[in-house]
């Protein structure tokens, strides 16, 4: 599916970093090697004749939940504070964010191109979390360098300690990215997990908010160029932390599983922690069944009809890329489609992305797309011509 560009994606990596970086400077794009950069993504944003317009049977989120019709971007306004109250309502309300966490320096490494810092913070309150910060070399305390959240089960693999082709924010700190790689292991029960207020998965949505004030909070980042990326368990985090904080300016989720699918046992929001939490006792791991029943909201959900593709909705009109595997077919267009309406409706154009590969697991190229599409749309040049 529109593999025609990526002969030239190899090649142009390999001249990303002296394109984007130099030694004492933030990286930043000229008009035409943004068009350049267009080139290598414009295809992730188009569905292509099989799924183009093409809504599938999910509710439009262009209507309130009493079904009449938004009809002026005022109303959308209403609408998105609807969608975004019901869900908060629904999984529970966040504590206030921490717009001045407390970071603790425990370790400082230099690496090739960037040092990193090991930092101790509250993802939580009463939770604390330690990750890795990568800042790259030369960068001055000018708030001039776009940044990068990765999230995952553990902050090792996002600095290439542990796995394969998962090492983002190493991979992006090379680049001229400030990143920080934060995990948290399977999931984050808030206050604990005997009496969890907040559904999981929102909980990691708000531990993902509150180490976004870490990396807006140093001098070297501009705060308002500040994405969001992970994948499978760090796809749902990075899906769910963006939609909901609207603060992440742009987002990459990989093969998470982007809307409910009880055919596929990865794209497991049932399970108590993400959004099936109802208390301690664990219903039995797997598909629902009758004998191993939906749980907690997630029950609710699919009763009464909701699916994700409400909270794509909230990024409009910021742009997000869908890197799809195994659990993120082409089919899902179905789903993005819904937010390309939203994004018509604003007059807003290519803001929704999907790539696709076979397998669940992240490849070099997979990878690379990921990094063009933070290229663009994180560098000050760009950022400023879509103002």
């Amino acid at each position: 599916m529109k593999q025609w560009f990526l002969s030239g994606l190899v090649l142009w990596s390999l001249l990303s970093a002296s394109l984007l970086q130099a030694d004492d400077e933030a990286p930043e794009v000229s008009p035409a090697r943004a068009q350049e950069l267009w080139q290598q993504i414009a295809p992730f944003f188009e569905p292509g004749s099989e799924f183009e317009g093409d809504l599938g049977d999910l509710k439009s989120p262009l209507k309130f939940y009493d079904g009449s019709p938004v009809k002026t971007k005022a109303d959308w306004q209403k609408r998105r504070q609807e969608i975004l109250k019901t869900w908060h309502t629904m999984m529970g309300e966040w504590p206030p964010v921490n717009e001045h966490p407390d970071v603790k320096t425990l370790k400082q490494e230099q690496k090739e191109g960037y040092t990193q810092y090991t930092v101790q913070f509250d993802i939580a309150p009463g939770h604390p979390n330690t990750g890795y910060l990568l800042i790259p070399d030369g960068a001055k305390p000018d708030h001039s360098r776009p940044a990068v959240l990765v999230v995952y089960y553990e902050p090792e693999t996002g600095v290439g300690l542990k796995g394969e082709n998962r090492d983002f924010a190493r991979a992006l700190a090379k680049r001229g990215f400030v990143t920080f790689s934060v995990g948290h292991d399977y999931s984050l029960y808030y206050p604990n997990r005997e009496k969890a207020e907040i559904q999981p998965l929102s909980a990691l949505a708000y531990g993902a908010a509150n180490a976004f004030h870490v990396l807006a909070n140093r001098s070297e980042v501009d705060p308002e160029r500040i994405g969001i990326m992970g994948h499978s368990y760090g796809g749902k985090w990075s899906m769910f932390a963006s939609c909901l904080y609207d603060k992440f300016a742009c987002a990459a989720w990989s093969d998470g599983g982007i809307v409910f699918n009880e055919k596929r046992p990865s794209v497991n929001y049932w399970e108590p922690w993400y959004l099936g939490y109802e208390g301690p006792d664990f219903r039995k791991r797997g598909l629902p069944t009758k004998e191993n029943p939906r749980t907690g909201l997630y029950k609710r959900l699919v009763k009464e009809g909701y699916d994700l593709h409400e909270l794509h909705a909230l990024m409009a009109p910021r742009p997000f890329l869908v890197s799809g595997g195994s659990e993120d077919p082409p089919s899902q267009w179905r789903a993005l489609n819904h937010t390309i309406a939203v994004n018509d409706f604003l007059g807003y154009k290519n803001r929704v992305a999907m790539t696709n590969r076979e397998k669940h697991s992240p490849n070099p190229e997979s990878n690379e797309q990921i990094y063009r599409f933070f290229e663009y749309w994180l560098l000050q040049d760009q950022l400023d011509q879509q103002k």
